[in-house]
């Protein structure tokens, strides 16, 4: 390395090659790259320069080195932690599982990311220093990331931004051609997805998707507008849709010409996980919780075999005489007698000892604290004063250890209590909070800190130290500008020894929720008297040997734990000489401890094994190190089991430069029981250490087993030393009372002993179970009188006294009755080549509880320059070694970016807070693989049906009726002749003939007047004008179009009263009209081929619209979609013939058809119905008489007018009851959210009906204006029915929102309810004027999978609020079948809807003219109850409930509750799931999620979510997406894309087009974010 130097030396090359050679020297030091690749890359980087250069000058002394660049950038580093985890027989055993592996699993499909998702981390680093040895502290720009985020602007197809009446819902014919066309939308690109390119391992699925297709372009169902939603009309792109077929939602119909890149993956997946390993499930279902137990243990696990322990002492403590009786004594001895030693030196960031403190200085200096604290504040007003017990934080960075030790023996010798804690750095240190509320919880009102420490603390813009999150109100006081004190002045007698010398602050930070002292991440407080301290002080030095005068290297955190024992109690208690080595410099010159043992012939050094490891690294300065005066060499984190490789290659390298065997001592400690054990110093029988090669699955059970040295899954162990002298030492079980284990079992350790900490401060409940802990027997007797204190520490007693550890209670999961610790699995983790892919210090590893058991979840930083392909790769070679190694499933393995995961103030993880992240989806990984299906073993059983035990439906029938059971069946009020009497209207049986009465009767009748968004009239026609109006359509239809009676008309006009008027102009000479959409002008590419279908299946003879949609019609963008010449003839109402009609056409009989209804269904049928004379003029009768419409009567509509419920009540129940009906267009409810109801409160209407994409608009954009509508005098309480025209279940939700919110506008709670209609009767239930309240009910979610009804309590576990939809139509009968059997079904059984009424449709209207579909939807009968009448099948599942309210005819009121559609339900595991069910719990389990859409494909379940957030955030939903669905439902996800926003096709009535969006997903046309494929 060298002679590198002098070679790069030798060059003029630019900053940024210096930096990267820098960088390449890092690597090479740090073992991540060979010397042959550090040669080649070098070479690489410094060509160019050596060609151009030949001669060598020498450099300006400006410009850095690039030895002291690399120390530069090395300064900024944080904790690497590698060593702990590192061992090489971990590799090989990994190495060797993988080889095994990599014949057997097939190849897991690479998740789809979207190229600007990508990270700094997964593209080609911009900036040639971002390199991987720039590392993990190096300071992320989290602006710069949200910049870099942002989703640019891409290219999107535009859509409807302001207007959605221009587009139509319909859907492209599937044709069955023999050359297996599989037409695509436009509105759908084609995308690259980034990361993709290798494709061999696809190659046989992969083969059929590259056939080549002749690929059409269909029409599009839905408008495909940007993110913004709009009512009605919310924009949406579509795939390719189909006409005829009941396709449900499991898509399994679907043929392979279906496949691209994404059902290619799809199939790969399913080819991993054919053979899931998932235990063999019985045979029957069970939906109570019973059946989610955890699994029963293993009958073959190895169980514990040996003898009960009995506790195990340590040597007599014998306490020297000459030892000093207590601390302060201590103090006053060597400060006095030995004034001159030096006590305490610190190294400076050059690495020379600069800074000493002798221990007269340290006597004098802590007098002065002592008497500062007790005589100096509090005298000024407003401050405190400080008494003896009182507690006083100590707030000292890192690097200065002198101010801290004079700060601490300060509080000491005033009796004050010193409460050492970190340097808080920032209002949002990750951990703070904790500290503070402990602070707070101490009564913490005083900080001691250095001058230096003072002026770097954040301040206000007034100068005074800011309020830090969670931390009490302190006065902040400097040790280095204190008053001098009287030179008589004493400190005053201490009053008791039993009283808490100094507290120790814990952050608990368990990695499950089932081991765990407190609360995760709460923050505890371990108290340790004046006795305890000493009597530590007295045990480590006889255990240690320490003497008066020895030399201490110190590498350790003096502020806790090992480091603030040996370093600042124990070598005060015996006058001995530290010196300090900060951890900044330490990541400069890793080798300075060793250089200061050698310099001052240190005989104790006190370190960690990651200190050992990177001293290894430091090979250039071995040859200067001297270990022959070493004695001790203390390794702290010696119970990591992890350790023994550092501590074995340590010596293997420096025993040639004097280091003993016998001076290596790992010791074990705890916060609550402090030292453990330690190693002897010096000894050297054979009895003095000891190993062992441990089975881990035999640990994984808690017993300890010999294993093989050449086994895959061995650990093996060093001891941490023997018991500590005069202490006594048990093994307790981990779980449940604390039995005595046996000696051969694993539990956790308890010492008792006279120098354990003795409480937590304020805590008493889990201070009784941790500091006072009493053993008990096998027959539940207790073991003795003694109390131990737990110590964390997990392990078991060998022979001789000697500790052996294997992990903590902190670190332990428990999996499927398994215990797995967290080191374990990170040691494997960095097996699998990590210096590829992550940063080795850089992993977290924790469980969360789903589904009643823990689930291994692993966090890692990625390095910057790891390909995404690559990097997946890796990802699962790591699961497949977790799973060879340690016999269990990682259920999530993530990478986040460097400088991702929360740190702790040294700089390591701070895991309870990467966990909350984690689990509020805040951490916002680069890359996710989830493995649900092969760590979630505990799902309930699956249904299974039986053939051989069918029942038949009337077996079913009688057993109802022997149980009594009610059947489930509904009916209207019955129609009378009465009901019309005074209504001269009643004796027409056609529209047109009633129109023209009105015409006669009342012409200046105001029928119709259409609102802008300003709430202003628009354009208003009476009865007179709308029939002339319509007379002239008439005339125009004869003479220009020259059509007879009986031909089809496609009528395309925006909502308003030119659609009512074309629409009788039709019927007025007997053509039959079909109202179409019209295209969208700004999206008409889109939009056009819609309408095209619906006119051509429709087989429409003329298209009769306004001047405006002509002109479209042919604009250019209309002409490259469609040939004009396809077109049937195109007549424009606005220029109407003078001609007067001579006579309005009527029909021979009420039942020929009136007019054609076409819309798509949620599974994107689009399906055209046959709507009668006697049918339209049914319906309008029923609505009158529900609603009690007449003619001074007013409604307000602001819904779709184009089919079903919403064109009847836009065009044709005010012409039958003469009310008068105020219209309002969705699209200026877009412009304007408030115009509704604001015409609503103006007109005083008391009936309005709107869509839910209107009422969602209304909540959404009038949330934060109901105090400014108030104002503004609009008042809702007129309002008797709020009615929303849906064909699904009745969003409660929304609807309670609504409520809610505009209930303080006088909107009644009582006024909102929903109505129900579909493709076979678009009326069944509507809200009524003298109708009960609208009820609702509380279900059970898992009986109603089973397709049972039961009724729950609100609250209740699984419960689901369903709300009835409407009250029945007059002259409506409902029944319940099973839709298999078409038996009646009992009203405790979900089946489906079937109506009977005067107003259902005719039959479908299909381009084949295919009635064979009529018998079974419009002329069905049931097999049981009912069997003489005629049914429609409405498709629909539901239920009837007879609830406590009475009609108005004094009878019960039997409910009708809408669940869901029969053809989107999911069938998955033998049980039947409602989608909307599934999006409910998605949509709850992230903020940023605005949408979501589920489907199956191949038995997988997908989920789509729409991301309301930047990019970065995407992965996030991938874990807690894949979580609730298996907490609530019980389903394992398939598949997690995340789209835009907007993506999600959506129909007019606000419904979602899954079908559409599953054919788009498969033909790779969503543009997704992120795609993951759950393993």
């Amino acid at each position: 390395m060298m002679m590198a130097e002098v070679d790069t030396l030798g060059l003029q090359v630019p900053e940024d090659v210096r930096l990267k050679l820098a960088e390449l020297e890092l690597e090479l030091s740090e073992g991540d790259i060979t010397q042959k690749g550090y040669e080649k890359k070098r070479q690489r980087l410094l060509q160019p320069y050596s060609r151009a250069q030949p001669a060598k000058e020498v450099p300006s002394p400006s410009e850095p080195s690039p030895q002291t660049s690399a120390q530069r950038r090395a300064q900024r580093r944080l904790t690497r932690e590698d060593n702990r985890y590192h061992s090489e027989i971990r590799t090989e055993a990994v190495m060797q599982a993988l080889a095994q592996h990599n014949k057997k699993i097939p190849v897991m499909p690479l998740p789809s990311k979207r190229t600007s998702v990508n990270y700094h981390g997964q593209q080609k680093p911009r900036d040639s220093r971002q390199d991987s040895s720039s590392d993990d502290d190096s300071v992320y720009d989290e602006d710069a990331a949200s910049r870099n985020f942002h989703r640019g602007a891409r290219a999107r197809d535009s859509g409807a931004s302001s207007s959605s009446s221009f587009s139509d819902v319909g859907a492209s014919p599937r044709q069955h051609s023999d050359r297996g066309e599989r037409p695509h939308s436009a509105a759908y690109v084609k995308y690259q997805i980034p990361g993709n390119t290798s494709r061999q391992a696809l190659a046989d699925v992969m083969q059929s998707s590259r056939l080549s297709q002749h690929i059409s372009q269909p029409p599009d169902v839905t408008n495909n507008a940007k993110s913004s939603r709009h009512a009605d009309r919310v924009g949406r792109g579509v795939p390719s849709v189909r006409v005829a077929g009941n396709v449900g939602m499991d898509g399994d119909t679907d043929s392979p010409r279906n496949q691209g890149k994404v059902a290619a993956k799809i199939q790969q997946l399913m080819n991993t996980l054919k053979r899931p390993k998932r235990k063999p499930l019985p045979e029957y279902f069970q939906d109570d919780d019973h059946a989610l137990e955890a699994p029963p243990a293993d009958p073959n696990a190895p169980k514990p075999e040996g003898s009960t322990l009995t506790p195990v002492a340590g040597d007599q403590l014998v306490v020297p005489s000459g030892l000093p009786r207590n601390l302060e004594a201590a103090l006053h001895r060597y400060g006095s007698s030995t004034y001159k030693a030096l006590a305490v030196t610190v190294l400076d960031q050059n690495g020379k000892p600069t800074v000493n403190l002798t221990y007269g200085k340290l006597l004098s200096k802590t007098l002065k604290v002592a008497y500062h604290l007790l005589n100096k504040v509090g005298t000024k007003g407003g401050e405190s004063p400080i008494k003896p017990g009182d507690r006083v934080a100590l707030v000292y960075p890192n690097n200065d250890p002198i101010s801290f030790i004079i700060g601490f023996y300060g509080c000491v010798m005033a009796a004050v209590v010193p409460v050492p804690v970190e340097v808080p750095t920032s209002r949002r240190d990750a951990g703070g909070q904790g500290v503070g509320f402990m602070l707070g919880s101490l009564n913490v009102n005083h900080a001691l800190t250095s001058e230096a420490c003072l002026k770097g603390l954040a301040k206000t813009a007034s100068g005074e130290i800011v309020q830090f999150k969670g931390w009490p109100r302190l006065a902040w006081l400097s040790t280095d500008s204190m008053s001098k004190m009287p030179k008589d002045w004493q400190p005053p007698p201490k009053a008791s020894e039993d009283v808490p010398c100094y507290v120790e602050v814990k952050e608990i930070q368990s990695r499950s929720d089932t081991y765990t002292t407190g609360k995760d991440g709460s923050t505890v407080g371990v108290t340790v008297t004046r006795n305890g301290a000493l009597g530590h002080c007295r045990t480590l030095t006889v255990a240690c040997n320490y003497t008066e005068g020895e030399v201490m290297v110190c590498v350790l955190d003096f502020k806790r734990d090992v480091g603030l024992w040996h370093g600042i109690l124990c070598s005060v208690f015996n006058g001995m000489h530290v010196i300090f080595i900060p951890y900044s410099l330490m990541k400069v010159d890793p080798a300075s401890w060793m250089k200061m043992i050698t310099k001052y012939k240190a005989a104790v050094g006190v370190v960690k094994s990651r200190d050992m490891h990177w001293g290894l690294l430091a090979q250039k300065d071995h040859k200067d190190v001297n270990f022959s005066s070493l004695r001790f060499l203390l390794v702290a984190d010696g119970a990591n089991p992890w350790s023994l490789t550092s501590c074995d290659a340590f010596l293997n390298a420096f025993q040639s430069k004097g280091l003993k065997p016998e001076s290596i001592c790992p010791c074990a400690s705890s916060s609550e029981a402090l030292t453990v054990s330690v190693r002897r110093p010096g000894r050297t029988s054979s009895s003095a250490t000891g190993r062992g090669i441990l089975s881990m699955q035999g640990l994984s059970h808690g017993v300890v087993r010999v294993d093989t040295e050449n086994s895959l899954t061995s650990l093996t162990l060093q001891d941490c030393g023997q018991v500590m002298p005069g202490a006594v030492m048990v093994v307790v079980k981990v779980d449940g009372p604390t039995y005595l284990c046996k000696t051969d079992e694993v539990g956790e350790l308890c010492v008792y002993s006279n120098y354990t900490g003795v409480k937590y401060w304020g805590l008493q409940g889990i201070t009784s179970n941790t500091f006072q802990v009493q053993p008990l027997n096998g027959d539940g007797q207790l073991a003795g009188d003694r109390l131990y204190v737990r110590t964390g520490l997990l392990g078991f007693l060998g022979p001789g006294g000697l500790v052996f550890v294997c992990g903590s209670k902190e670190g332990l999961m428990q999996i499927s009755n398994r215990r797995h610790n967290t080191d374990d699995i990170i040691a494997t983790v960095l097996a699998v080549e990590p210096m590829k892919f992550i940063y080795r210090g850089r992993i977290a590893v924790f469980s969360i509880e789903v589904l009643k058991d823990e689930r291994i979840v692993i966090i890692a930083e990625q390095r910057p320059d790891c390909p995404e392909e690559e990097s997946f790769q890796w990802m699962s070679r790591v699961l497949q070694a977790v799973d060879s190694i340690h016999q269990v499933g990682v259920y999530c393995l993530a990478l986040v970016p460097p400088n991702y995961l929360p740190k702790t103030p040294l700089g390591g993880i701070h895991l309870h807070e990467t966990r909350k992240k984690f689990l509020d989806g805040s951490l916002h990984p680069a890359n996710v693989l989830m493995c649900p299906h092969t760590c979630v073993t505990n799902l309930p059983k699956p249904r299974e049906h039986r053939p051989d035990r069918d029942v038949t439906p009337s077996a079913v029938h009688v057993g109802n009726i022997v149980q009594g059971a009610r059947m489930a069946w509904a009916q209207g009020r019955e129609l009378s002749m009465a009901d019309e009497e005074g209504d001269g209207s009643k004796k027409h049986q056609f529209l047109t003939e009633i129109l023209k009465y009105r015409a006669q009767t009342t012409p200046d009748h105001n029928l119709f007047t259409l609102l802008n968004s300003k709430v202003q009239v628009q354009l208003s026609i009476t009865c007179s004008q709308l029939h002339k109006r319509a007379e002239r359509i008439g005339c125009l239809l004869m003479e220009k179009g020259r059509l007879n009676s009986g031909a089809h008309v496609a009528l395309l006009y925006p909502p308003g009263i030119e659609l009512i008027a074309a629409f009788y102009g039709c019927l007025y000479v007997g053509c039959v009209p079909v109202t179409i959409r019209p295209p969208h002008p700004q999206n008409v590419s889109t939009t056009l081929p819609t309408v095209k279908m619906i006119v051509e299946v429709s087989k429409s003879a003329a298209i009769l619209t306004n001047a405006n949609i002509v002109k479209l019609l042919r604009a250019k963008e209309a002409i490259a979609v469609v040939d004009p010449k396809a077109w049937p003839p195109v007549l424009d109402s606005d220029d109407l013939p003078k001609k007067k009609l001579t006579a309005v056409y009527k029909a021979p009989t009420p039942e020929m058809l009136c007019y054609l209804d076409f819309s798509v269904s949620t599974t994107g049928m689009l399906a055209g119905v046959k709507m009668s004379h006697a049918a339209a003029t049914a319906l309008c009768r029923c609505i009158k008489l529900q609603c009690e419409f007449y003619l001074s009567r007013e409604a307000c509509l602001c819904l779709d007018p184009y089919s079903g419920l919403g064109f009847a009540l836009w065009s044709l129940a005010s012409i039958y009851s003469g009310h008068h009906s105020i219209l309002v267009p969705p699209s200026e409810v877009e412009a304007n959210p408030a115009v509704w109801l604001t015409a609503v409160s103006q007109y005083k209407v008391r009936d309005t009906f709107c869509s839910y994409g209107v009422m969602d608009l209304c909540t959404r954009g009038l949330g934060t204006s109901t105090a400014t509508l108030k104002a503004k005098g609009l008042n809702l309480s007129c309002v008797r029915i709020c009615c929303v025209i849906a064909e699904e279940r009745p969003r409660i939700q929304l609807t309670s929102s609504f409520t809610k919110l505009f209930g303080d506008l006088g909107l009644s709670y009582r006024a909102v309810s929903t109505s129900f209609g579909c493709r076979v009767n678009i009326g069944i239930s509507f809200p009524g004027a003298a109708c009960p309240d609208p009820t609702t009910v509380f279900v059970d979610l898992r009986a109603l999978r089973n397709d049972r009804v039961t009724l729950v309590e609100k609250g209740s576990p699984h419960s689901l609020c369903l709300m009835e939809s409407g009250k029945l139509l007059p002259g409506v009968k409902v029944a319940i079948a099973n839709p298999e059997t078409r038996g009646q079904c009992a009203d405790s059984h979900l089946g489906e809807i079937w109506v009977s009424s005067p107003h259902n449709a005719n039959g479908y209207f299909t381009i084949y003219g295919d009635e064979s579909l009529h018998p079974d939807h419009f002329d069905a009968r049931l097999a049981t109850g009912d069997t003489q009448s005629s049914y429609a099948r409405t498709g629909y599942l539901g239920f009837v409930r007879r609830t406590e309210l009475t009609q108005s005819d004094g009878g019960r009121h039997d409910a009708l509750f809408v669940v869901g559609s029969l053809d989107e339900t999911v069938m998955l595991r033998g049980m039947r799931f409602h989608p909307i069910d599934i999006e409910t719990s998605v949509l709850r389990s992230h903020r940023k999620i605005c949408e979501c859409a589920v489907f199956t494909w191949t038995n997988l379940l997908v989920v789509v979510v729409e991301l309301d957030g930047n990019e970065n955030e995407a992965l996030d939903l991938v874990p807690l997406v894949t979580n609730a669905v298996v907490e609530e439902h019980y389903l394992i996800v398939g598949v997690v894309v995340v789209v835009d926003p907007g993506v999600i096709p959506i129909n007019s009535r606000g419904e979602k087009q899954r079908m559409h969006l599953r054919d788009g997903f498969l033909a790779d046309q969503l543009d997704p974010i992120y795609v993951a494929y759950n393993m």
